[in-house]
């Protein structure tokens, strides 16, 4: 009995494996552009939105300072020790490999001891401002699906601005300010992403809370992309499918976690007071050991594959698209305008595929507006009709007893075959060269 009942599960998770081989889950993670499916007609392509998987987007990011002569040890300085400002006799050297500090030190493997970092220099002009920006560009448009995530080895900023670009770092936006005292610094009342809601989700807002001094336990700075998406998914993002409705309707949402640049404005290095201690300035600087960034190329739910391709990302594009983000129709698929893929409905989505244009149209095509299924057919995709059990051919014209030895009766119970359409596509089947066989 138990061995019967283990097999009859088997055989059940058997079906159900091989059904999620094909078919996305409703945690949307849109896996597939097409498959096969059997049809009365043979084989035909079923096709659904698709997505890269995210993964870790440092690993393609060219980074670059403002100004650029900003890191120490050109020459070489002293500066005070990270976890005591008061021990003052560490050095930076860029001659020297051991006590270089460069920015790729920002973006290498770490878990090496002693920790490796990008260091700025000192404050040594004090009171002009020690300001840095720190731009990642990806020349790629970017879906962030996870929390960034800044380390500094040295105390966090006393102010700095994370800001945004989507246009290849023409235009900059702000996504969030961080301050010791947000009043004092950008006139704006400190919140946290907690105080937010589904309707504020877009709000630009000011923390303090990643802004304290020389705490050596507190080194992190975030930008909450999953508390954002929990409003949502729910808090533990199990409703997935909630969220992808949401930023399939409302483009501004979609927006606000998509870039192509990323910009580290460092505007006041921590410093534990309000006035810097102009006889310590060896004490402040910046220092960052690393960065982190996920995300997914952008391909408008039109690939699942994103390659480099000398030193840039490029969507592997289905769906008869192409462009660095699937951004538009092949050559001879411009059959309708191009249009992204929908996350719904959900769990397949819709893929809004690009069809053969007139010219080079195929004895496959249909759609809602000249070439009709006929007969009560239903047009998939644009590419087949599926038709009633009693009708066949490219747009259910034909009658299937028309292949019998006997024809159809005229008791058969079938209706009248539907001619218009047809005869449009024949003529532009014929301007072709190609016919209905």
């Amino acid at each position: 009995m138990y061995l019967s009942r283990f097999l009859s599960l088997h055989a059940l998770w058997v079906t159900v494996s091989s059904m999620m081989q094909h078919y996305p889950s409703v945690w949307g993670h849109y896996d597939v552009c097409k498959t096969q499916i059997y049809t009365e007609e043979g084989k035909v392509w079923d096709y659904m939105a698709c997505q890269p998987e995210a993964r870790d987007m440092i690993k393609y990011v060219k980074v670059t300072l403002d100004p650029p002569d900003i890191t120490c040890g050109d020459p070489p300085e002293t500066f005070c020790a990270m976890g005591n400002p008061y021990m003052c006799n560490n050095e930076c050297d860029a001659s020297t490999q051991e006590l270089a500090h460069p920015p790729e030190l920002m973006f290498d493997l770490e878990g090496r001891h002693p920790s490796t970092f990008w260091q700025s220099t000192t404050w040594k002009d004090y009171p002009k401002p020690l300001h840095v920006n720190i731009t990642l560009s990806w020349n790629k448009t970017i879906e962030l699906t996870d929390n960034i995530v800044i380390t500094f080895e040295s105390g966090r900023p006393d102010q700095m601005i994370l800001e945004k670009s989507l246009d290849y770092g023409r235009t900059w936006q702000p996504y969030q300010y961080y301050a010791s005292d947000c009043l004092d610094a950008f006139h704006m009342d400190p919140k946290s992403v907690r105080d937010l809601s589904q309707q504020t989700v877009l709000e630009i807002i000011c923390t303090e809370e990643y802004s304290t001094g020389y705490m050596t336990n507190s080194k992190i700075i975030h930008f909450e992309i999953k508390d954002r998406f929990a409003f949502f998914a729910g808090p533990r993002l199990h409703n997935m499918a909630s969220l992808y409705g949401q930023l399939d309707t409302t483009k501004k949402l979609r927006d606000f976690f998509t870039i192509t640049d990323l910009r580290i404005r460092l505007l006041r290095p921590a410093t534990g007071e309000i006035y810097a201690a102009e006889q310590h300035l060896a004490r402040y600087f910046y220092a960052i050991s690393d960065i982190r960034v996920y995300g997914r190329c952008k391909c408008n739910l039109h690939a699942t594959g994103c390659k480099e391709e000398n030193k840039r990302l490029l969507c592997e594009c289905e769906h008869n698209t192409t462009g660095p983000d699937c951004g538009k129709c092949k050559k001879n698929y411009q059959g309708r305008p191009w249009s992204p893929g929908s996350y719904l409905p959900i769990p397949k989505g819709t893929a809004n595929i690009c069809i053969p244009s007139i010219s080079s149209i195929g004895t496959n095509v249909c759609d809602n507006e000249l070439l009709h299924c006929q007969n009560g057919g239903t047009c998939i995709n644009n590419v087949r009709c599926q038709c009633p059990p009693a009708y066949t051919g490219i747009l259910c014209e034909k009658l299937k007893c028309e292949r019998d030895p006997g024809g159809c009766s005229q008791n058969s119970g079938q209706g009248a075959i539907s001619h218009g359409p047809l005869l449009l596509l024949t003529a532009l089947l014929g301007a072709t060269g190609l016919c209905i066989c």
